[in-house]
Order: structure tokens, then sequence, then C-alpha cells
């Protein structure tokens, strides 16, 4: 249920003066958020951090192609940013203040480090509390890390929130500013300041997870790197604190990657629920994630994340898709309607109100939705109201409908599917 997904942003591979080979260029996908995470910690500067990242990448580019690939690909290139970050901070006024810090620090970056077998907290969740830090309004947490840890645009962030771009960078710039200028420590923080904090941090797991599994915009249905990491995390999340909306994230997302696969044909086309082969599903993720629900509802009152792993269990328990209990999947709708009083959350109760009381019961209440700005931008709200009128046979409204749908999508495998949708009303 990808209720809101942004997605990654710019590159140096965009950037490169040579061609790189797939190792490089691999090694720069794959290792550059983690990389970024250590040296915010080891700078102390968000913007210091992203300049001596990127200087780093251009130095690999030139190396690399001769001497080969390090061993430690992300040691390698965390030590040579920091240097080149300490380099910046030294032309900064403040350098004075932040030599004795900088020098304390310079033994931390060993040849392993990119070694965490030892420890079960990583940059990354450090940086998600820090940017989750109480400080900073919602949207700011989510937001910065969202730029920080994907490496998402700004552009893309202001879409997943339906912000304009300009209000969204300045968002950034501030609360960049205030965790530098509060000197917010960068540390998973104890339990006691858990409360104030973890729901922030979900938000972060969930949206990272949804842009791997639905990507906003691009060639690519799945990001499969993405889902990975929000899994990941999430683990070493429930590690931590076993609460009932942990619990109920990690399973949501184990249960919605399960039917990855699925998901699309080998052309890469969208295959919708309902039509998947859900042999194909992973068994064992569908088990674990299954047994996470049965923990989390019997942990206590289930929040907004343990009542959607409740629903994607109801999927998951439907070995057809005509088994599905969809009246199950309505109440459960219903109750997290009443924690999330949300236009999104409505406009997925309404598709399955849908599924089980039929097209006609659920018009009106996606037509509802209609005046709702946050929905406006979101090519859900067309392309399910689309469908109704697809399938109430109201032809021509329904074509208007699919044609206002692929006018705002991003993603190519979603709009070669709403086209398709199209043109067999032409037929």
């Amino acid at each position: 249920m990808a209720l809101l997904a942004p997605r990654a942003g710019r590159s140096i591979l965009r950037r490169a003066p040579v061609p790189l080979s797939d190792d490089i260029a691999r090694v720069f996908r794959d290792q550059r958020q983690h990389a970024l995470a250590t040296l915010i910690r080891l700078l102390g500067d968000w913007d210091v951090a992203e300049e001596a990242l990127q200087e780093a990448f251009e130095a690999a580019i030139v190396q690399w192609p001769e001497a080969g690939v390090p061993a430690e690909p992300r040691a390698w290139l965390v030590r040579t940013a920091r240097y080149k970050g300490i380099d910046r901070v030294r032309r900064r006024v403040r350098f004075e203040e932040k030599r004795a810090q900088l020098a304390a620090e310079t033994s931390e970056v060993a040849p392993d480090v990119g070694d965490e077998a030892d420890d079960p907290i990583d940059d990354r969740l450090r940086l998600i509390f820090t940017c989750c830090h109480p400080a900073l309004a919602r949207e700011a947490q989510v937001a910065l890390t969202l730029r920080t840890l994907c490496g998402l645009s700004t552009e893309e962030i202001a879409r997943a929130f339906l912000t304009p771009a300009t209000t969204m960078a300045q968002r950034l710039v501030r609360a960049k500013s205030k965790i530098r200028d509060a000197a917010i420590p960068y540390r998973v923080p104890p339990p006691g300041e858990w409360p104030e904090r973890v729901d922030a941090v979900l938000a972060v797991l969930y949206l990272v997870f949804n842009e791997g599994y639905a990507a906003t915009s691009g060639d690519e249905l799945v990001r499969r790197e993405l889902s990975a990491e929000a899994i990941r995390l999430g683990r070493l999340l429930a590690q931590l604190s076993p609460a009932v909306d942990v619990l109920g994230l990690l399973a949501l997302l184990l249960l919605t990657d399960a039917r990855r696969d699925a998901r699309a044909t080998a052309a890469g086309d969208l295959v919708l629920l309902e039509e998947q082969d859900r042999t194909s599903w992973d068994r064992a993720q569908l088990d674990e994630g299954l047994a996470l629900v049965e923990r989390a509802l019997r942990s206590g009152p289930p929040g907004p994340y343990a009542l959607q792993a409740a629903i994607a269990a109801v999927h998951a328990q439907a070995a057809q898709a005509q088994d599905t209990d969809w009246p199950q999947i309505v109440a459960l709708y219903d109750r997290l309607l009443a924690l999330v009083p949300t236009p999104v959350v409505a406009l997925n109760r309404a598709v399955a109100v849908a599924m089980a009381e039929g097209p006609a019961a659920a018009l009106p209440l996606v037509d509802a939705l209609a005046a709702a700005p946050e929905l406006r931008g979101y090519h859900l709200l067309p392309a399910a109201r689309a469908d109704l009128l697809r399938r109430l046979g109201r032809r021509d409204e329904a074509a208007a409908a699919y044609r206002e749908a692929l006018a705002l999508v991003g993603n190519e495998p979603e709009r070669r599917f709403l086209q398709r949708r199209l043109d067999q009303l032409a037929v």
C-alpha cells in the first residue's frame, strides 16, 4: 500500500568525466548513502559531508580505473572524503573551534570502517534518529532523512509531500542548520526518549520502502536496494524496541515485499494484485510477516502500521484473489481511518469498498476526495476513479480520468499500464 513515495536524486554518475566500469558504478550506487551517513557523524556538518563525498567520488573516477577498485571501497571513500572535508573546514573561519575535535577523531576511520559485525547499530540508523529529533518539525524530519539517507532530490521529496520545491528546499536548509547550531547528538537515543522519536523514524522507513516497492518516477517499477535497506533497518529497530508498531511496520514491509517478483512481467509491465501468480510470492517472508503481525496484535492496541500489516496479512492468507476477505479489509481500513484520517487512507479504503460492495458503492467515496488539497497531483486518485468508471461501463468518463492520471504519473511501468487501459476503452 504505497501512500507517498519519492525517488532517488542527483548522482555523481551524471558528472563522471570518463566512462565508468560496471564495478565502479555499482560501488557508487550501493555505497554512497552509507558513506554519507558515516561522514556526517565524523565531520558533524551535512553540507561539508556531501561536498567532501562528491570530491571523493571524483577522485575515485580518476584513480580507480588504473589502480582498481579497493578491497574496501566504502572505507576508501570515507577516508578520502574525510580528509577533503577537513580541508574544507580549514578554509572556514570556524576552523579554530573545530580543530581539536577533528584532530581527536583522526583515528576513527580505520580500514574496517564498513565492518558492522560487532555493532547492531550502524550510522544510517543513527542518522535517522538524528534527523528525527523532536526539535525539528515532523515533515522536516522525514524530508531531511530521505534527502540524506537515500539521496532523494529536493524536487522528488517535494512531490512526495505535494509541496512546492522552493518550500521544501528552504525547509531542508533550516533543518540542517538547526541540527548543526543546536549540536543535536548523532546517536540512537536512550529508551526514555523513544516515544517522541520513533514515530518519525517509522515514517521514514515506510517511505524508503515504498519508493523501492513502487518507484514514483523512472523506468523501473521496483528499486530493490531501497526496499532491502528499509527492511534491514526495520530489523535493527525491532531488535532495539519490539513495540507494537515497530513490529507492525516490519511485518508490513515483509508481507508487501514478498509479492515483489509477481508485480511485473519479464518486460517490466505492471501486474495488478488480483492478477498476480501467488505461487511466486516469497513464502518464507510471508510466514515471517504473518508471525510478526500476530505478535504485534498481541502486544497491545494496534497502531497505523500494525493495522496496515493486518490488511497485508489478509491478502497473504488468500490462496487466490477471489478468496480475499474484502469485508474484513474494509473493517480494518475503518479502524485505520479512525487513527489516520487522511485522504490517502480514505482513497485506499474506497478501493477496498469497491472490491467488497462493487464500484457503484465506491465511486461517491472517491468523488468526495477530489477537492482534498493533499491529493492534488496524486495520480492514483484519477486512476482509481477511472477504474471504477470503467467497471460501471461509463467509458467516456473513464477515458477522461485515465488521461488525467497519465498527465500526473511519473513511473514508466505505471504509465504503460494506464495507457493500455485507456486504449482498451477505444476498442
